[in-house]
């Protein structure tokens, strides 16, 4: 087993291969490389990428594959969780307080505005490489983008043994390691829940993550775009196993803002493996893991 661990995408990036010898040892410095590529290109906070070129000038051409792409599999998101996952809220995560890389973002201070509108139309043309904002939007990728990214990393990885990809709590599993499973264990009020992953992925959404105080107020990065606020619920964090980390990471946000009944239901109903913890400090388990 060999291990490698860097920091990239706002975060610390952790992977495993079990595998030795130089070409695994190859592999997973590729895949620093590559994020780092990666990070260049989609990140809202670096003035020089393709996504903040995006957000200025409301249109890009020319649009690198991997923006499009990841573009493209946000607005998929967005029609199927009903609009509770949405890329368009970069301007209220701003307003929010989020307005710079986490670790920059002041523990306290005033208030800003107080939301922002969500929900705009995106025009993605694939074949000229041409991605269109609606006039005053612009777009946030950083959660999706993070495990869209571990996805990748860890298809890479996969070529020369199983992996497993830890994207600050966005994880992608390929193939089965020596032991069998891949254990991931899950904060939970009453300990730790242990998950045995053997391929897809992992995420988990919460309030307790990434919060900050404005005039005295929590705020968190969990927008729900039908306020344009910090969503405010009865779930304190949700972790769902899905087929995919990216897919894991949208409807982690998904049912988060969904809240507990609501939530569990729909696990239920798609069949997601989905562990809740409510703000009373109950733990539910639905999907799979029921």
């Amino acid at each position: 087993m060999q291990r490698h661990v860097f920091p990239a995408l706002g975060t610390t990036v952790d992977c495993l291969v079990a595998a030795d010898g130089a070409e695994a040892a190859r592999a997973l410095l590729d895949v620093e490389a590559e994020l780092a590529r990666l990070e260049a290109l989609l990140s809202r906070f670096r003035p020089g990428s393709q996504l903040s070129e995006l957000n200025r000038a409301g249109q890009l051409d020319g649009a690198a594959p991997e923006l499009v792409e990841l573009v493209e599999a946000a607005l998929v998101a967005r029609e199927e969780t009903g609009g509770r996952f949405d890329p368009t809220v970069h301007d209220a995560l701003v307003a929010a307080g989020y307005d710079r890389t986490f670790d920059e973002v002041a523990p306290d201070g005033a208030s800003g505005p107080a939301g922002a509108p969500c929900g705009g139309p995106v025009e993605v043309d694939r074949a000229a490489g041409r991605i269109a904002l609606a006039p005053g939007s612009r777009l946030d990728l950083g959660g999706i983008a993070k495990g869209w990214a571990a996805d990748r990393a860890c298809a890479h990885l996969a070529r020369v043994g199983p992996s497993l990809v830890n994207a600050g709590g966005d994880l992608a599993a390929r193939g089965r390691p020596p032991e069998g499973t891949w254990p991931v264990g899950v904060d939970t009020p009453g300990g730790e829940l242990v998950l045995g992953l053997d391929g897809g992925g992992l995420a988990t959404s919460g309030r307790d993550r990434r919060r900050w105080r404005r005039d005295g107020a929590e705020r968190h990065h969990l927008i729900d775009p039908a306020t344009g606020r910090p969503g405010e619920g009865d779930l304190e964090r949700v972790t769902v196993v899905a087929e995919s980390a990216a897919r894991a990471e949208v409807w982690a946000k998904a049912l988060f803002l969904a809240g507990e009944r609501d939530a569990a239901a729909e696990a239920d109903r798609r069949g997601l493996a989905c562990v809740l913890v409510t703000r009373d400090g109950r733990t539910v388990l639905t999907g799979g893991l029921a």
